[in-house]
């Protein structure tokens, strides 16, 4: 049976304004979330702002997503690296703290090779007896993830189950979908792409925006995977300028500004990552969120 078909949210890492990682604030996060009916939680990935968590964070914002889930879903964390050797230290913790299954991204800076991809998936796979989910992005990493070498660690590593497809080409996720992989599922990376890779054949999103509006993206991926196409472009419609603001500056700076602005969390980041231009933060909040009239204020 396939795996993880639905909406995963892609979570912030909120921090306290003194910059350490906020864990009240994850717990009423997480516990909304649930409530709304997402159908599983994705910590430490890019919007979990992953690159500047020290080891020591990494462990606990994985570790504290599964104590909080406590169950009700599936948490599939984030412990991807451009050191194999390290990817694989980080999977074994997440493995040891309960995660249902692993985030894979591609390695990153280095660019290496197809078999390069191969072996460094391949060599993680076989470190745990948990499902993997390979997170293919190549404009985060430099190097895609072709579809004939995904079919091979599919068909090789029985517990590489699944595929993030972030390439932003709808054509590679048709062909990824068109090698009828056996039990094998696809996801988007892209919430404004995956009601076409339902459409497709596909299975669901891994979300961004689902951190602010779990049960509208819920509400328009289980349309569409339920065959209702014509309503689920509907949503897409409506939702479509947040989708598009999401990304008027590197993910996750917009997402984690709108969810501060609704109180969920701080506006706190890392360096490099910086607040929002005043322009962009302007038509993330005036005009593509304000329409939608949400309940929280």
């Amino acid at each position: 049976m396939k795996r993880f078909r639905g909406v995963h949210t892609a979570l912030i890492t909120p921090f306290t304004l003194s910059g350490l990682v906020d864990e009240e604030a994850m717990a009423r996060i997480i516990d909304h979330q649930i409530r709304d009916g997402i159908d599983g939680l994705v910590p430490c990935g890019t919007t979990g702002e992953s690159p500047t968590l020290s080891h020591a964070e990494h462990d606990r914002v994985i570790a504290l997503t599964v104590e909080l889930a406590a169950g009700r879903v599936p948490v599939i964390a984030g412990t991807g690296s451009n050191a194999t050797s390290e990817a694989i230290r980080l999977s074994k913790h997440a493995e040891d703290s309960g995660v249902d299954a692993l985030l894979l991204v591609n390695p990153y800076y280095n660019k290496p090779t197809q078999k390069g991809l191969f072996l460094h998936f391949k060599a993680i796979a076989e470190s745990v007896a948990i499902p993997c989910v390979l997170y293919n992005i190549k404009g985060r990493t430099g190097v895609n993830l072709e579809t004939e070498t995904l079919a091979r660690l599919a068909n090789e590593c029985p517990n590489i189950v699944a595929v993030k497809e972030a390439s932003g080409s709808i054509e590679q996720m048709r062909s990824v979908i068109g090698r009828n992989l056996r039990d094998f599922t696809v996801l988007s990376g892209d919430d404004n792409m995956a009601v076409d890779l339902i459409e497709a054949g596909g299975d669901g999103v891994i979300s961004v925006a689902a951190n602010l509006l779990p049960s509208m993206i819920h509400e328009m991926i289980h349309l569409a995977l339920d065959g209702d196409i014509a309503a689920a472009r509907a949503r897409e419609r409506l939702l479509s300028p947040f989708f598009a603001a999401c990304f008027c500056e590197t993910n996750p700076i917009p997402i984690k500004t709108a969810m501060a602005h609704y109180h969920w969390c701080e506006e706190t980041f890392r360096l490099p990552m910086c607040t929002l231009e005043d322009e962009a933060h302007r038509k993330l909040i005036a005009d593509a969120l304000a329409p939608l009239n949400l309940p929280w204020v």
